[in-house]
């Protein structure tokens, strides 16, 4: 068990990756679930809603387990970790040596304690098996179909079921249109047949029809007593059967001999036999479920307009049993498809730590059937900045909440605070800040083409992506020179992958005014010449050019995304090259001196997703207020048009190709 740890990541491998954790190289086995994993690896500071959904992690984990956290500080409500060590590759291997040798020591403590935690509370509600939007509070029956709620467990951050859902909570109270107010009278007790709920009696017995025994419900004042048309048994097991002014029409008796058919009430014989229409064996009239042993040779419906607000006798139809709720009746009040289908809707989130999305994202899809019909995302990472915060400290500050575009995060910071101070750094300053920004932006298409290429199977393909990524990520511009020839010939087999070309074509367009909106990758490679960059003067003096769809020979689906952030790995080699030189923005002391006591400023910065914009606001020499803007929101923003009516499988590989960073989102 020591040399098989096998670690479920918190808060996801695109973070391990940004962060510079190699799990391979540690020789660490990857879990996609917590079921399958024995080691909870948290690597940096969790936020609360993070630290809750860990919890939930940890606690589907089977045991021998242990948490190995890197860097993460206080992590409760989770158990203190069983190693911890610095956020660092260093770090993961020496954890994992210590972590190894206490699993072979003894991998099961003598006294184990449950594990509990606010997330993992659970409520108990009661709905309807047929009409999972009703749900209750209370035990009762269904006001749609009059079946018994049943029990369920939900998680104690719901509310009782979605928005918009019909519930019965409050002490179990129905509504049912045109029938009983705030005012009725207690329900009164009501015994029916769980297979024949149109059977009702006021005391316990036999469905006349199965011979089940009734179970006990609550009958409410809109049963009127008895439907027309429904059987009861109350009152010593009378039966009755109402007709359209709701009396007894069917007073004479059964005779006695009398065989039916259960498929073909129709056929009627003194003999026992097969039927003729069908072949089946006929049965005893008393037991083929027909109305209190009426017999019913070849006759027509008895009408619906018996009144009692629409419960009225529905016309019989040879070969089937009146009554009986069908699937139209079923699904009269829900959604209709698009293509005329009315089936439930249910809500399915993913995150935030699902495997081939990014970690921190919610997301959430109202399936009907297996296509989207609605779909949202969210950030589940709060990146607020207190307002007082030091100059000194915006530019680690804000990289620091964004762990996938540090670099692009810094240099957005220091523009702002050089805004501010009315400073601007030397060109060949310039040139080799632009350099570590294409350097970050070489790095992060890598790292989404890691986790795209898992999540599609392609784990050869991903393995080799992220070894390219470790190589680039801190790497120099002779470095960058080295390893382009590699990303080169990765570029050209991704392209030639029919595999991935399947997969990715024709899912997730986005055109027109949308792509313009969402900016970035997303917008050129729809064609969109959209680019921050070609503002920016130390691009300019680079040479640089905005690259789009045109200029790839692709469309705006998810494989043309590929396409163009591979063109841009290109592009980003050759601006580096030109540069000579690599240099992350840092502020000086001299930079701080100048800086105004009060005052705005702004600056704008061409993110490997897009544009990402920042306002500040200097009040006695700290930051007063810092106003972020980036990708998150518009990228979002596509997912419901882009994914309705796709297939899941197809809709989630959709969201993919987006490149969503949730972190830092909302400051």
């Amino acid at each position: 068990m020591a040399r098989d740890l096998c670690a479920f990541f918190v808060p996801g491998m695109d973070v391990a990756r940004a962060r510079g954790l190699d799990l391979d190289a540690a020789g660490l086995h990857r879990a996609d679930t917590p079921r399958r994993a024995n080691v909870l690896l948290v690597a940096g500071p969790l936020p609360p809603s993070l630290l809750d959904a860990a919890c939930v992690a940890w606690a589907q984990m089977p045991r021998p387990r242990a948490i190995l956290a890197l860097g993460a500080g206080e992590i409760a409500p989770l158990p203190g970790p069983d190693v911890a060590e610095d956020l660092s590759q260093s770090g993961l291997a020496a954890g994992l040596a210590a972590l190894r040798r206490a699993v072979a020591a003894g991998a099961f403590a003598p006294e184990v304690t449950d594990f509990d935690a606010p997330a993992l509370a659970v409520r108990v509600e009661y709905t309807c098996p047929m009409h999972p939007e009703v749900v209750s509070d209370k035990p009762g029956s269904c006001p749609k179909c009059g079946m018994d709620l049943v029990e369920r467990e939900a998680s104690a951050g719901d509310h009782g079921g979605h928005a918009g859902a019909d519930e019965t909570g409050g002490g179990g109270r129905r509504g049912h249109e045109g029938h009983g107010s705030d005012n009725a009278p207690a329900p009164s007790r009501a015994y029916t047949c769980p297979m024949h709920p149109e059977v009702v009696s006021d005391k316990p017995g036999s469905c006349p029809k199965c011979g089940m025994d009734l179970v006990e419900r609550e009958a409410s004042t809109w049963d009127h007593g008895r439907h027309a048309g429904a059987v009861e048994t109350g009152n010593g097991d009378h039966r009755a059967h109402e007709g359209p002014g709701g009396h007894d029409t069917h007073d004479t008796p059964a005779p006695s001999g009398v065989y039916t058919c259960p498929m073909h009430p129709e056929v009627v014989s003194e003999e026992p036999g097969s039927c003729p229409e069908c072949g089946m064996t006929l049965v005893p009239k008393d037991q083929a479920g027909d109305h209190a042993g009426q017999v019913h040779a070849k006759q027509q419906g008895h009408g619906g307009d018996s009144g009692h607000g629409g419960h009225g006798s529905a016309p019989e139809v040879p070969g089937i049993e009146p009554h009986f709720m069908s699937m139209v009746d079923m699904t009269r009040d829900l959604p209709a498809s698009p293509d005329g289908l009315r089936m439930e809707w249910i809500e399915v989130p993913f995150g935030p730590f699902f495997p081939g999305l990014p970690g921190g994202l919610g997301l959430t899809f109202t399936l009907d059937g297996d296509s989207v019909a609605a779909a949202r995302a969210e950030s589940l990472v709060p990146g607020v900045l207190a307002p007082g915060l030091p100059a000194a400290e915006l530019a680690d500050r804000l990289a620091a909440q964004g762990p996938l575009a540090p670099a692009a995060l810094r240099e957005l910071a220091c523009r702002a605070l050089e805004a501010a101070a009315g400073a601007a750094p030397p060109p060949e300053w310039g040139a080799a800040r632009a350099a570590a920004l294409e350097r970050a932006r070489i790095a992060s298409h890598l790292n989404w083409l890691a986790g795209l290429a898992r999540q599609v199977g392609l784990v050869t393909l991903e393995r080799r992506v992220a070894a390219l990524h470790q190589r680039l990520r801190q790497a120099d511009a002779a470095d960058c020179a080295r390893v382009a020839p590699a990303l080169g010939a990765l570029g050209a087999r991704v392209r030639g992958t029919p595999l991935l070309r399947d997969r990715l074509a024709g899912i997730g367009q986005i055109d027109g005014r949308a792509a313009a909106e969402a900016g970035g990758p997303v917008a050129r490679a729809a064609g969109h010449a959209v680019d921050a960059r070609a503002d920016d003067p130390a691009y300019a003096a680079l040479g640089f050019r905005v690259i789009a769809g045109k200029d790839t020979g692709t469309g705006g689906d998810a494989w043309a995304r590929l396409v163009q952030r591979l063109a841009e790995i290109d592009q980003s080699l050759d601006l580096i090259a030109r540069a000579g030189a690599i240099a992350e923005a840092a502020h000086s002391a001299d930079l701080l001196a100048e800086l105004p006591s009060d005052g705005h400023a702004m600056a704008r910065v061409e993110t490997p997703r897009g544009p990402s914009t920042l306002h500040l606001t200097l009040q006695g020499g700290t930051i007063a207020e810092a106003r972020l803007t980036t990708p998150f929101a518009r990228l979002a923003a596509q997912i419901g048009p882009m994914t309705a009516q796709m297939e899941l499988a197809e809709a989630l590989t959709a969201v993919a190709s987006l490149d969503l960073d949730p972190w830092g989102a909302r400051p």
